[in-house]
């Protein structure tokens, strides 16, 4: 059967410390910054991605242990292993639904374990967002509103199922909870998410921008206009 040391050994073998030492910076790991603590050892994330496609059938118990690991690789690895379980689930057949809300249960219990954007942005919508199109979700108002950075970076990357579904109301109300945040990544990933509901209705990001420039943080302000004509990107950033 696999195992998470496995999978670990598997990564080692990719690894180089020249990529760890540029991994760490890029990822900000000194000490107050956002990634402090986190331990790379140089593996790219196609490197990741073949050796997650190796142990594709890996079960949540070892799974856990790979999140538990604090070398940033084998958090990732783990997660885009349970994107790819949760994908190839058949929804329609009561075992595959079985095994996609029991992915999604461990996703929640785990959040606090996926601590950096690149953890967060390769899983959240594809797992706890696509899980939650058509069921209740608070969870993701809870998770707004927390003191953890991540939890609040989750809960507005799962919206992204919502916008690939033509649904907006959910990215728009959490944004708006996240007006008030402090920190830039959430500003960037609110931002971002503003802007993909833009690409889908120009309309509708207009009427939250319009409503919110103001108060928005500049950063975020910034990612929503992004791609809009320079004119317009200049009148939206006046005071």
């Amino acid at each position: 059967m696999s195992t998470a040391n496995s999978v670990v050994k598997a990564l080692k073998k990719f690894g180089t410390p020249e990529r760890a030492k540029a991994s760490a910076w890029f990822f900000k790991t000194e000490k107050g910054q956002y990634g402090y603590g986190d331990v790379f050892i140089g593996v790219t994330v196609p490197e990741q991605r073949k050796v997650a496609e190796r142990f594709a059938e890996l079960p949540l118990l070892e799974i856990q242990k790979l999140l538990n690991n604090k070398i940033h690789e084998c958090r990732l690895t783990a997660l885009i292993i349970l994107v790819n379980q949760y994908k190839n689930a058949d929804p329609t057949a009561q075992a595959g639904k079985k095994h996609q809300d029991a992915i999604t249960r461990f996703y929640l219990l785990n959040s606090k374990k996926i601590n950096n954007w690149d953890l967060v942005d390769s899983s959240a919508s594809y797992i706890l967002g696509q899980n939650l199109l058509n069921k209740n979700n608070a969870v993701l108002y809870k998770l707004a509103k927390s003191k953890n950075l991540w939890e609040r970076r989750i809960a507005i990357i799962s919206t992204f199922a919502n916008i690939r579904a033509g649904r907006y109301a959910d990215t728009l109300k959490i944004s708006e909870i996240l007006l008030d945040d402090s920190h830039d990544l959430i500003h960037k990933a609110a931002g971002w998410a503003l802007r993909e509901v833009g690409k889908k209705s120009l309309a509708t990001e207009e009427q939250f921008l319009k409503k919110h420039k103001a108060r928005m943080p500049r950063t975020m302000l910034r990612y929503a206009i992004e791609k809009f004509p320079e004119a317009k990107r200049k009148g939206y950033l006046k005071k």
